[in-house]
């Protein structure tokens, strides 16, 4: 069995947070200089905390650029048309 996962601690969650915000913003320089799309997925189970992981990293970028989309639940039916749940795809110059 493996260990549960331990906790980080504040000040390192908080250094890891900036540079992460740090490397997203220059993703978002690139890709608005090469006029790219790019999408990024974040896949959990409910209540994962996926949505303030997505708004504390993409806090310091532009919503001009970076735009957060979520996906409505799949349902569990294996059959279902992948389709019906995809979203536009990002413009040129967007995250």
């Amino acid at each position: 069995m493996s260990e549960a996962p331990t906790r980080m601690k504040r000040k390192k969650y908080e250094k890891e947070l900036r540079r992460l915000q740090a490397e997203l913003c220059k993703l978002q320089d690139w890709v608005k200089h090469k006029g790219l799309r790019v999408i990024v997925v974040f896949e959990g189970r409910d209540a994962a905390g996926k949505g303030g992981t997505i708004r504390a990293i993409t806090e310091r970028v532009s919503p001009r650029i970076i735009r957060v989309s979520i996906a409505p639940a799949q349902s569990g039916d294996p059959l279902a048309s992948p389709r019906r749940h995809r979203r536009p795809s990002p413009s040129a110059w967007e995250v």
